[in-house]
């Protein structure tokens, strides 16, 4: 059984292309080169038994059959054009007629000679010659028996039928393996395009918190201690205790924040709301930058306090480190209002300063070549409260000072359970 390139949507059938059904298509055709061979084996041993005046007219035409049969394969025209290979087909269709009309044994080549058909031409020319080939079949059975019977006719119509249906239904196998297999490499593209995407947005969103952290923790603790340190080198050496309680200060403050950066990096809450409530923290928060920076910070709280989950506590908190960081920073200002307001379904923070203020609308964006270290504050407290279903607001003006509000959702969840 020969090969040929294949019709459109049909299997391959030409040499070199691996797909599911290969194992299972080479034993068939080994199967169907064997059963050519036992046929052709099949009719010589019983011409030569029979002691027919035609046998040795019978071996020649069987060995010549069986030398084309076996010659198709070798021919590289033969895999690749369906001209050459329906030439093929007509003159083993030819020699296969000579061996019918010289012994009746020749019928049953018929039976592999459809497989050969179906696999080698196109449908609209296999089934005619199917067609054919059953037609001469039962006409050269019948002119050795000189009768026609219902089994003579059906043997042959029956055996082109299951030919036509196996190499049919073989076809839509392979139709279907090939589908499922363009399937199955979709999908796994798709799973590394998409585990890369996550990945990739793993790295971004662990990106932002590490900036956000060291924005709101480790910047605003080096400028304190640079403040510190920058006013004990102004008291010495003529005012050595002044500016050793400094330097002391600036110590307290390095070991703060080499605390929060090993917190941050763990992804664990900061540690002034482990050692008590967000009320307190901010209380602690604000005489600390009071301290380091001289202005006066006044912290207040409206609202009976409730407890808040971690995220939203987290991000006050650090919204508030952000806010009087950018106020000592660039603010020149004398006083701060801090104010934690509890209420129904919210809890709001509001940061008001005296400085010299700015225009909100004219910050450049975070990251350009413009902000030259500005403009990241407000962008991390945004994605803060944002990232919470939350709201700030920045209000500012030349002269007239900054005020920053932020207003966070209360979860429905966290209240009952407090309430309860």
């Amino acid at each position: 059984m020969t090969e040929n390139a294949a019709p459109e949507n049909a299997p391959p059938r030409g040499a070199g292309r691996d797909h599911s059904l290969t194992p299972v298509l080479r034993v068939l055709r080994t199967c169907l080169h064997l059963m050519v061979a036992a046929l052709l084996a099949l009719a010589c041993a019983r011409a030569v038994a029979d002691r027919a005046a035609d046998a040795p007219a019978v071996i020649v035409t069987a060995v010549a059959l069986f030398a084309l049969y076996a010659t198709g394969p070798s021919l590289p025209r033969i895999r690749t054009s369906t001209r050459a290979a329906a030439l093929w087909l007509g003159a083993v269709a030819l020699l296969w007629t000579v061996l019918l009309a010289l012994t009746p044994d020749g019928i049953w080549l018929a039976f592999p000679l459809f497989f050969v058909q179906m696999h080698l031409l196109p449908l609209r020319g296999a089934l005619p010659a199917v067609a054919t080939t059953t037609v001469v079949a039962i006409a050269g059975f019948g002119w050795h028996t000189h009768t026609l019977s219902v089994g003579t006719v059906v043997g042959p119509v029956l055996g082109a039928a299951v030919a036509v249906a196996v190499v049919l239904g073989y076809e839509a196998l392979y139709r279907e393996s090939e589908a499922r297999r363009r399937l199955i490499e979709e999908l796994t593209a798709a799973r590394s395009e998409l585990a890369a995407a996550e990945h990739a947005a793993g790295v971004l969103a662990e990106r932002e918190r590490l900036a956000r952290e060291i924005h709101d923790t480790l910047a605003q603790g080096l400028s304190s201690i640079q403040l510190l340190l920058r006013a004990a080198e102004r008291a010495l050496p003529e005012r050595p205790e002044p500016a050793l309680g400094h330097v002391r200060q600036a110590r307290l403050a390095a070991v703060d924040n080499l605390a929060e950066a090993r917190r941050f990096v763990r992804a664990l809450s900061p540690p002034d709301l482990e050692a008590g409530s967000l009320p307190a923290a901010l209380e602690r928060l604000c005489a600390t930058t009071a301290r380091t920076s001289g202005l006066a910070v006044h912290c207040q709280v409206s609202g009976a306090p409730t407890e808040l989950p971690t995220p939203h506590e987290v991000a006050l908190l650090r919204i508030a480190q952000s806010a009087l960081a950018n106020t000592v920073q660039h603010a020149a200002a004398g006083r701060v209002e801090l104010t934690l307001s509890y209420m129904d379904t919210e809890v709001a923070l509001d940061v008001v300063d005296d400085g010299t203020g700015f225009v909100p609308s004219g910050l450049p964006a975070p990251g350009s070549a413009a902000a030259s270290g500005t403009g990241f504050g407000l962008a991390a407290m945004r994605a803060r409260a944002r990232a919470l279903q939350g709201t700030l607001a920045v209000e500012s003006a030349p002269g007239e000072g900054t005020a920053i509000a932020v207003t966070l959702p209360c979860p429905a969840a966290a209240s009952e359970g407090v309430t309860a």
